[in-house]
């Protein structure tokens, strides 16, 4: 069908009310390893962790910035005897990939404490040690603070550490506040930096983290149950299976909107099926914020220990675990398509959807977003050389929200900028990677902000255009010269 046809045809939808569907593709080529957790790096490039665990594989767009037709090449694997399932992690700053921890290694259920450092640029694993004292971390809680460091709840206490990435050395802090312990809960990053968690053995209470005092203060009450009763008893840990760790639950992803709420949702509590409430942030210094009631998840199901994504239009995707997409516009709960896998935004506005054996693009009905939403490029180079490094400014280049998150570990948040340079002559797609950036905040609004990029030596010469992505969201272009 022809781009007119197909305009036609939207338009006459639009005029019988009918909406676009939303799609499901899967990639034309099947990850050799497999592919479970993605991670989007910062030269546009998504990394993936294989069904082995020990492994992983790259996912590369091709030439038109197509992921669905995008190719695999494998990546260094990571230490021996490290082999995590369920960790803390993140993209960092300078662009490499942090994991520590795993609820299980090898298979086995131990909090394993070990963690490894990932460099994009030299395809190297560096092992990375444990906070000083932390015999076990397991499936902890974590997050990029907008300073840029590391931060992972140890999850069977309630203390904090602080990883710097400029020097890879750990520093404890201060947890004063808090209600209960890390364990199965996740953190969401606030746009004053502070971090919004909601408890599971404390339920349905809720509390921020601050930063600057290390201290936690209440956020109120959910309200609503969003945790769902423990189904274990004691799970043997440690070197000789001599600890007892017995699970509190689960609670389901959380997710910062573009108009500044937060979206919690739930796993199956005892009164049925999943709960969601909706936290607003305080607009007064002390205040709590405040808590309303969501939408019940559709057919009896819940999102316990799932994943959601911020798609490009405002809508959160969460994934139940019945195997079923729903898409909550801000009022309303809609079941989409059925699909099962780790969910991760693309630079092309598509959310991977990633099982396994197979690896799936979700392309919302809905892609068009706001332009208050969009990076704004205020500083940049009109001439570049391939192979060198320049520093481009302006304001949003973080988005508005982290964009992904889980019940509590597999963090895989896309809160960075992404520099995607076309050529004006063939169209041609070419992502520069990106580090430094001046900060890992999200909805900094009118902030000065900024990141260097590297130009890539394949890019082609001559008129070209550039733009900043963010969570999907691409800055309106800018002209420039490669040379």
């Amino acid at each position: 069908m022809n781009k007119k046809l197909s305009l036609a045809l939207l338009a006459l939808l639009a005029l019988a009310g009918v909406s676009p569907a939303q799609t499901l593709q899967t990639l034309l080529h099947p990850p050799p390893g497999g592919a479970f957790l993605p991670f989007q790096l910062t030269d546009g490039t998504v990394m993936f962790q294989a069904n082995s665990s020990q492994d992983w594989w790259k996912l590369t767009p091709d030439i038109t910035g197509s992921y669905l037709n995008g190719t695999w090449t494998k990546l260094a694997s990571l230490q021996p005897g490290y082999v995590p399932d369920d960790f803390a992690s993140a993209v960092l700053a300078d662009g490499r990939v942090v994991i520590t921890g795993g609820e299980y290694n090898n298979g086995q259920f131990t909090l394993t404490n070990l963690g490894a450092v990932y460099d994009p640029v030299a395809n190297t694993w560096t092992p990375l040690p444990a906070p000083p004292g932390w015999d076990f971390i397991g499936d902890s809680p974590s997050v990029v603070l907008p300073d840029g460091r590391f931060v992972v709840g140890r999850k069977l206490d309630m203390q904090v550490a602080a990883l710097d990435p400029a020097t890879l050395t750990w520093s404890l802090l201060g947890s004063a506040g808090k209600s209960d312990f890390n364990a199965e809960e996740g953190w969401t990053l606030l746009p004053d930096g502070t971090v919004l968690t909601f408890d599971v053995k404390n339920a349905p209470n809720s509390e921020r983290y601050f930063s600057a005092t290390q201290t936690w203060q209440t956020a109120g009450s959910t309200i609503v149950d969003l945790h769902s009763p423990s189904q274990f008893g004691c799970l043997p840990y440690g070197d000789m299976g001599q600890f007892c760790y017995f699970p509190p639950g689960e609670v389901g992803p959380a997710l910062l909107l573009p108009d500044g709420r937060v979206f919690a949702t739930g796993s199956n509590s005892s009164a049925g099926p999943g709960h969601t409430a909706i936290y607003t942030p305080p607009t007064v210094v002390g205040d709590p914020g405040t808590w309303a009631v969501g939408p019940d998840f559709p057919n009896g199901d819940n999102a316990g220990d799932s994943f959601g994504a911020l798609l490009p239009n405002g809508n959160a995707l969460i994934l139940g675990n019945a195997g079923r997409l729903y898409e909550f516009n801000g009022v309303t709960l809609t079941q989409t398509l059925s699909a099962s896998g780790a969910l991760m935004v693309l630079p092309t506005g598509q959310v991977v959807v990633a099982n396994g054996s197979v690896v799936k693009l979700y392309t919302p009905a809905v892609t068009t977003f706001q332009a208050a939403w969009r990076p704004r490029i205020k500083k940049f180079p009109a001439t570049v050389v391939r192979g060198l490094t320049y520093k481009i400014t302006g304001q949003q280049f973080n988005g508005l929200s982290q964009a992904a998150a889980f019940g509590d570990e597999l963090e895989t948040a896309t809160n960075y900028p992404l520099v995607r340079i076309t050529n004006t002559g063939t169209g041609h797609v070419f992502y520069a990677r990106t580090h430094g950036h001046s900060t890992m905040g999200v909805a900094t609004g009118k902030a000065k902000v900024s990141t260097n990029f590297d130009v890539p030596a394949a890019a082609e010469t001559g008129s070209s255009t550039l733009e900043v992505v963010a969570n999907g969201i691409p800055s309106k272009t800018v002209t420039i010269t490669v040379n």
